[in-house]
Order: C-alpha cells, then sequence, then structure tokens
C-alpha cells in the first residue's frame, strides 16, 4: 500500500489537526520520499514510519509538536539536517538499520538541543573505533544511545516502571489485609484445637472405662429395635390367626346346629 493512502486511512475520519499518533510502518513511498504527511498534522507528537524505503527526509512537513520519531529499518544517508528544521523538539529517534556510515552523517543532529535519546543500532556507523565515546561528544545533549547511556545503564521504561509501582502497591496493601486474616485464622483454629482435643480425650476415657465404643452402643441400640419392631409384628400375626381359627369353629358350629 502506498504511504499517501495509508496515511488517509489511518485518519479514520479526522482532520490532520486531531492526530496526535501516527502509524504507517511497512507501507511505500514510491520514490522515497515522504508522501501523505502536511503542515496540517500540528497536533503530531509520535510517528512512526518503519521500512517504508525512504531514502530522504527532504518532503517532511513542518512537525512543531513531534517528539518521537521512528525511521528504522529505511534507506537514510543523510538530510538529517531537516529534523532539526522541521521537527525541533525531537526528543526521541531511532534511525536504526539505515545506511549511516559517517559521523559527519549525524553532525546535523546538534540542532535538536532536546534529543536525549537516539537509537543507530545496525548502521556501519557502529562498527567504527571508539563509536560510542565519539558520538557522545558530538551530541552532548543526547543521554541514551542504542538504549544505554555513557556508563551503560539502560535506558528505563516509564510504563514499566509505573506498572510495577502500582504492583508494588497493590501487594503492599494486599499483604497486610492477609497476615491480619491469618492471625484471625490462627486463633480461630487453637481455640477449636483445644475444644476438639478436650473432646476427644473424654471421648477416650468413656470407652476406656466401659470396654466398648460409643459406636457399639449405637449399634446395639439400632438392633434392639428392629428386634422389638420383630416381635411385635409376629405377635400380631399371631393373633389374626387366632381369630381366625376361631371364626371358623363358630362356623363349623352353626352348620351342626342347623
Amino acid at each position: 500500500m502506498e504511504m499517501k493512502k495509508r496515511i488517509s486511512l489511518e485518519l479514520r475520519n479526522r482532520t490532520p489537526a486531531e492526530v496526535a499518533e501516527l502509524v504507517v510502518d511497512n507501507c511505500r513511498s514510491a520514490d522515497g520520499e515522504v508522501e501523505g504527511l502536511t503542515d496540517s498534522f500540528t497536533e503530531l507528537e509520535f510517528l512512526s514510519m518503519v521500512n517504508v524505503g525512504l531514502s530522504s527526509l527532504a518532503k517532511l512537513p513542518s512537525l512543531p509538536k513531534l517528539r518521537k520519531l521512528e525511521l528504522s529499518d529505511n534507506n537514510l544517508s543523510g538530510s538529517l539536517e531537516t529534523l532539526s528544521q522541521k521537527c525541533p523538539n525531537l526528543t526521541y529517534l531511532n534511525l536504526s538499520g539505515n545506511k549511516i556510515k559517517e559521523l559527519s552523517n549525524v553532525e546535523a543532529l546538534q540542532s535538536l538541543k532536546s534529543l536525549q535519546s537516539l537509537d543507530l543500532f545496525n548502521c556501519e556507523i557502529t562498527s567504527l573505533e571508539d563509536y560510542r565515546e565519539s558520538v557522545f561528544e558530538l551530541l552532548p545533549q543526547v543521554t541514551f544511545l542504542d538504549g544505554f547511556d555513557q556508563e551503560d545503564n539502560e535506558a528505563p521504561d516509564s510504563e514499566a516502571d509505573d506498572d510495577d509501582e502500582d504492583g508494588e502497591e497493590g501487594a503492599g496493601a494486599t499483604g497486610d489485609y492477609d497476615e491480619e486474616d491469618d492471625e484471625d485464622e490462627d486463633e480461630d483454629g487453637s481455640e477449636g484445637g483445644e475444644v476438639g482435643l478436650s473432646f476427644q480425650v473424654n471421648r477416650a476415657d468413656q470407652v476406656g472405662n466401659t470396654g466398648f465404643s460409643l459406636q457399639d452402643d449405637d449399634d446395639d441400640e439400632d438392633d434392639y429395635g428392629e428386634e422389638e419392631e420383630e416381635e411385635d409384628a409376629a405377635g400380631a400375626q399371631g393373633q389374626k390367626r387366632k381369630r381366625d381359627v376361631d371364626d371358623e369353629g363358630e362356623d363349623d358350629d352353626d352348620d351342626e346346629d342347623d
């Protein structure tokens, strides 16, 4: 997809002045120049044009509020002086994977007084002797080069730091709450343990004194109740049979009288 068409799609029914972030990675620039961007993008703060075939920045429009610019994996070798003219407030610039070979190629970035982080990873310039020392000397305003400062301290990730702080605060609050709950559970458990132990001891004494378990007593009571029910049923059946025999005897006597 052409860069101009891609930018038009990324607007999504917005005007250029309403766009603060714009990503057009992996589209294509017909002649190696920036296409579709105009001075109307007055509020643009983040622009990413990764792997779009750029060989020049001469047609980059004026973007006064732009602070972060991603230009990695293109064919740029010079024309970086355009950045200081069109994007004077840049704080982050990624030029990794381009055709920057000499210190003179990045000398034009001296005018970017707000530039704090610069990436030149996978550019030929990184193979120069004393590459890091030379770039830091050439661009004293830069704090982080390829993600590290002059003392090899890694550049902080502000979003990750915020997440870590939120996580630590949340963990602290949760930890205090759990600790109190554990103490309450321990107290309840100890009281319940004492009652349970006392009950078990008393039960053991009863079993030892009587010579049989309480469970056996329950079983014997159940068996005794069942035997009484069976005897009552048998007695009732015997009485019924006796009444039937008596009734038959009376019927025989009536027949003889007749």
